[in-house]
């Protein structure tokens, strides 16, 4: 415990993300922009600083991309102008908070809702699905319907609960071929693992839409169902995920209790116990790690479900979608002094899906190591823990971290009607990555 090393700026900053029956009002911030990285270091230092004196913590680091040499913080107007050197490239959060939100609900019931969501007569989802956003319970009641229409090929499966009490589902799809896929060769793909990236979530369910309904009409589609297995979870933090829908939504974290009254969340993203390191963060910052790895119970859950439910399963391939930064990340994260197993051929993969991309959307994603997308190179032990270097190291042959659009115009925030178009870029990296595992040689 680190209780006794608390001072009264920290107490003051749990205040900030204290439980509130409104959502939280962000008029009086601004999303910047830094390009020179030589002084990204001295930046957040001086950040820190700021925050230790005015006893509040009015920051938050969205991004650092190395591959694009920028820095985005999401800064007070207070403190604003001591950065004369940024580029503000969101002006008006609330607003562009707003634009991100569809109107949920209304006097029609969430099953209601859902069900109009596929074809009458067929069964079949149909792709008005993707003109929103979806809240949690839309989400699950969509992966149950998807279970009746296709139950030949889909399983919903509960992997555990959330600190809050929700159900943590996977959707498992197997068309059970034992003579196609005798030794049960698997692709794991995750979304959603940070609650604010909306836009990973959403991917994830296009991603099944486009195998479900491709199924039996595609060559393409029926060999790799018929030859693979897909264990897929579009939800990875349901506690997370709900509260940017009701209270804030740029909430990054679980809603787990910690060791400090009243200050909730575990990065689900360093709690997975590879070369994970506990950090000097308090448990109000948007990285805490928690105290031991495999705190976050949606980590453990998951650890419980790949390596005990699942441990015949063959994992070849494990896919992580996160926004934002158009990146295809590779291991490790912990460190860039720890090379991979097979570099050369994991390099080779990378671009592939990075090219797969291209060809199909002409937007450039980056490839780069995952330790240097953390800033693992600059600050030891902030990449520890993350599940793209757990399943690396324990399940998966091939593993990658794909962070979606945009490169920052956005960020966190992108639109719905960059849903259908983001999806299908990413589903085009799928396929590259399912014939990949079919066909190593490719």
């Amino acid at each position: 415990m680190r209780v006794g090393a608390l001072t009264l700026w920290v107490i003051n900053l749990i205040v900030l993300f204290t439980n509130t029956a409104e959502a939280r009002d962000y008029s009086n911030y601004k999303v910047c922009r830094f390009n020179d990285e030589s002084q990204f270091s001295v930046i957040i230092s001086k950040l820190k600083d700021i925050a230790m004196i005015k006893q509040e913590y009015e920051f938050d680091i969205w991004a650092k991309s190395k591959s694009h040499g920028f820095m985005d913080i999401r800064m007070h107007d207070d403190i604003l102008e001591q950065f004369p050197s940024c580029d503000i490239i969101i002006e008006d959060l609330n607003s562009v908070i707003s634009e991100t939100k569809s109107a949920v609900g209304g006097e029609t019931s969430n099953d209601a809702r859902t069900q109009s969501f596929f074809d009458a007569e067929s069964k079949r989802p149909k792709d008005i699905f993707f003109d929103e956003y979806r809240d949690l319970d839309t989400i699950y009641t969509w992966l149950d319907l998807l279970q009746l229409s296709f139950p030949d090929l889909v399983t919903v499966e509960w992997t555990g609960q959330t600190f809050e009490g929700r159900d943590l589902k996977a959707l498992h799809i197997s068309t059970n071929n034992v003579e196609k896929n005798p030794d049960k060769k698997t692709i794991i793909i995750t979304g959603g693992v940070h609650a604010r990236e909306w836009v990973s979530v959403s991917t994830v369910c296009y991603t099944i839409f486009q195998l479900l309904t491709r199924y039996g009409k595609s060559k393409t589609e029926t060999r790799f169902l018929d030859h693979l297995d897909f264990l897929i979870i579009p939800v990875f933090n349901p506690d997370g995920y709900v509260y940017t829908w009701t209270h804030d939504r740029l909430w990054r974290k679980n809603r787990q209790q910690t060791y400090f009254p009243r200050c909730f969340g575990i990065d689900i993203d360093h709690s997975f116990d590879f070369q994970w390191t506990g950090s000097n963060d308090f448990p109000c910052s948007e990285s805490y790690s928690g105290e031991s790895p495999f705190e976050a119970l949606e980590a453990e859950s998951w650890d419980e479900y790949v390596n005990k439910a699942k441990s015949e399963y063959n994992i070849h391939g494990y896919l992580d979608f996160h926004s934002y930064a158009q990146e295809v990340l590779y291991p490790y994260g912990y460190s860039c002094d720890a090379l991979p197993r097979d570099l050369e051929n994991l390099l080779e993969l990378s671009y592939g899906l990075s090219k797969a991309i291209r060809r199909k959307s002409g937007k450039g994603y980056h490839v780069l190591s995952s330790c240097e997308d953390r800033g693992s190179d600059l600050q030891p032990g902030l990449g520890s823990g993350s599940a793209l270097d757990y399943m690396y190291h324990h399940r998966a042959y091939w593993a990658f971290q794909l962070k979606l659009r945009d490169t920052g115009n956005h960020g966190f925030l992108l639109p719905p009607k960059f849903i259908v178009p983001v999806g299908e870029e990413i589903y085009a990296a799928v396929q590259y990555f399912c014939e990949f595992i079919l066909n190593p040689d490719l």
